[in-house]
């Protein structure tokens, strides 16, 4: 097993703390004064229409981005953490990723070890593990440029998975999973496999931020759902709470209906008739 090597300063409580939060790129707002709580245990979905911010917000908590506010992850404001520190505590899976140098698919995954993970048939061990969770085993070979969009995005989720690998830290305190449409170039297969995936990390403790544009994967994984809109948060709260058509026809202008049984959940289709 691996052991990372913590440093001094490390998150001690459940919690993902955004406070009053704004964002602005090149002097224009993205995002306009937006409070809610994350805890670990639980996947937050993030959804809104394409240009709601919800990427620029998610790279304001992972600390890629400036911010006016407070963002707190696990106590500490996300701003004042070393990068060191960041590294360890959550990882980051973007949209995209480039890859400019002809990798191949081991040496991707094995950026995202770190100190502690220097053993070479370790090493090799998570590797191979990492793929096997993203559906990718015996791929270790294969050159990165070479795979599908889809395959190349479990990739680089085999990547954050190795950075954080265990849930929780040694003193158990929660690791953190920030996901950007994780799940955009997948077939329905992985996409379930890669929910299912989020969804087992904050089932053993960690905590699971993911932006998400298919509200029936929402309604399926998601425990709180954050609803954004023009850079504003228009509804946070528990699935069955934010997943109401009449919401989700407003926040996407386009109306819809919510097909449920009793203690299922949600399913939600367009309202043809009305479209």
């Amino acid at each position: 097993m691996f052991h990372q090597k913590m440093p001094d300063a490390v998150p001690l409580t459940p919690d993902l703390v955004v406070d009053g939060v704004s964002v602005s790129a090149d002097k224009v707002p993205i995002v306009r004064d937006l409070s809610f709580k994350a805890t670990a245990g639980e996947v937050l979905a993030i959804i809104g229409p394409s240009g709601s911010g919800k990427t620029t917000l998610m790279r304001a908590m992972t600390g890629e981005m400036a911010y006016r506010g407070t963002i707190s992850l696990g106590g500490p404001e996300v701003r004042g953490l070393a990068p060191e520190v960041l590294a360890c505590v959550r990882g980051v899976l973007p949209q995209a990723s480039q890859i400019s140098f002809p990798l191949n698919v081991s040496e991707v995954v094995g950026l995202g070890l770190i100190d502690g993970q220097r053993d070479r048939q370790a090493r090799k061990r998570r590797i191979a593990e990492a793929l096997g969770r993203v559906g990718l085993s015996g791929f270790e070979g294969r050159t990165y440029q070479d795979l599908s969009g889809g395959e190349q995005q479990r990739v680089q989720l085999a990547r954050v998975l190795c950075q954080v690998w265990e849930p929780l830290d040694p003193v158990g305190a929660p690791r953190w999973l920030f996901l950007d449409e994780p799940v955009s170039s997948l077939d329905i297969k992985h996409q379930y496999q890669i929910m299912r995936l989020a969804r087992d990390y904050a089932i053993n403790g960690g905590g699971v931020v993911a932006v998400l544009h298919d509200l029936n994967l929402t309604a399926a994984f998601a425990d709180r759902v954050l609803v954004m809109r023009d850079g504003e948060g228009l509804a946070f709260g528990l699935r069955d709470e934010v997943m109401r058509p009449e919401l989700l026809s407003v926040t996407y202008d386009f109306p819809l209906e919510c097909l449920a049984v009793a203690g299922a959940r949600p399913v939600i289709v367009p309202a043809e008739d009305k479209a």
